[in-house]
């Protein structure tokens, strides 16, 4: 799998205060990275730092293999990014709108922009007025425009703030759609539950450094500890062995001692109905790993 996006060693000051300290993470063809820290640890800065909006002090950002700094033209070019709830002319209509955005564009026709309405499934209300859309369907807008110019790039900074389910669900849908056609996703955002369902790698930031990058099925691992299910957890022959609910029991263990476990318990004529990796969820990983900063990274 080739690199679409990769950071190297991003350093950036305001002042004497410096935000980024060697930032490095790289996605590609189909990831869906979450891009994830505390308010203030320097995830808006990277993403602008990305972007061209603002000067790298030092370190290197290539996208499609092109660098930001020396080929700013090439390296943008495949690029498609919004920030929060993406703006539009609410007077107008979706299509008017997506209009607009093309005519910054060479060469995008009329086939094209219905082919982008159909992938983000708002043909049937694309001639609609904004300011009668949904949230969700303003997001998906948001994205409609970001992929007139077919990118593989997309970048997105809390695309789920306001979303009620039914649009989380769609954005989700979505997402996992343009993956699965080869695209690389970053996303920002402080709604860790939701990134859990469709992403596959994660970068965790912290005052302005990179403390994880894993993939995030790796990342939920908790400690080597196994979930058994069984018929009955009364004298259980296995040392250590702690019930955490009736008939079942956590214990710590490598691949070896898991089936050393099982050949044990069938020897003791226990029936064994299920053995699974015991996982935290992907906030609780994150609260682990950044030493509970819970009250920075309340959803907004």
């Amino acid at each position: 799998m080739e690199n679409i996006l990769e950071c190297k060693n991003l350093c950036k000051s305001f002042g004497k205060k410096q935000i980024l300290k060697n930032v490095s993470f790289t996605i590609g063809e189909g990831d869906i990275l979450a891009f994830i820290g505390p308010n203030g640890s320097g995830k808006t800065t990277t993403i602008k730092l990305i972007l061209g909006l603002q000067k790298i002090d030092s370190g290197e950002v290539f996208i499609n293999g092109f660098d930001i700094k020396k080929d700013y033209v090439k390296a943008i070019e495949k690029v498609g990014a919004i920030v929060e709830n993406p703006d539009s002319y609410m007077y107008l209509s979706g299509y008017q709108n997506l209009k607009l955005i093309a005519n910054n564009y060479k060469n995008i026709t009329k086939e094209h922009i219905d082919e982008v309405v159909k992938y983000v499934g708002l043909d049937k209300r694309i001639h609609d007025k904004v300011a009668k859309y949904s949230l969700g369907m303003r997001q998906r807008l948001g994205i409609a425009k970001a992929l007139l110019n077919s990118p593989n790039m997309l970048i997105l900074d809390e695309p789920t703030n306001g979303l009620d389910p039914e649009g989380i669900k769609d954005l989700r849908d979505l997402l996992k759609k343009l993956a699965s056609d080869g695209m690389g996703i970053l996303i920002s955002s402080h709604n860790l539950a939701e990134l859990e369902s469709f992403c596959n790698k994660v970068c965790i930031i912290d005052e302005g450094v990179v403390i994880e990058k894993s993939e995030v099925k790796e990342f939920k691992k908790n400690e080597n500890r196994v979930i058994f299910k069984v018929n009955s957890t009364e004298n259980l022959p296995i040392k250590d062995a702690k019930e955490i609910k009736k008939n079942s029991f956590v214990v710590k263990a490598t691949k070896e001692e898991v089936a050393s476990i099982i050949k044990t318990l069938v020897k003791s004529n226990i029936d064994i109905y299920e053995v699974r990796e015991d996982e935290l969820t992907l906030e609780e990983a994150f609260l682990k790993k950044t030493g509970g900063k819970h009250d920075k990274v309340n959803k907004k």
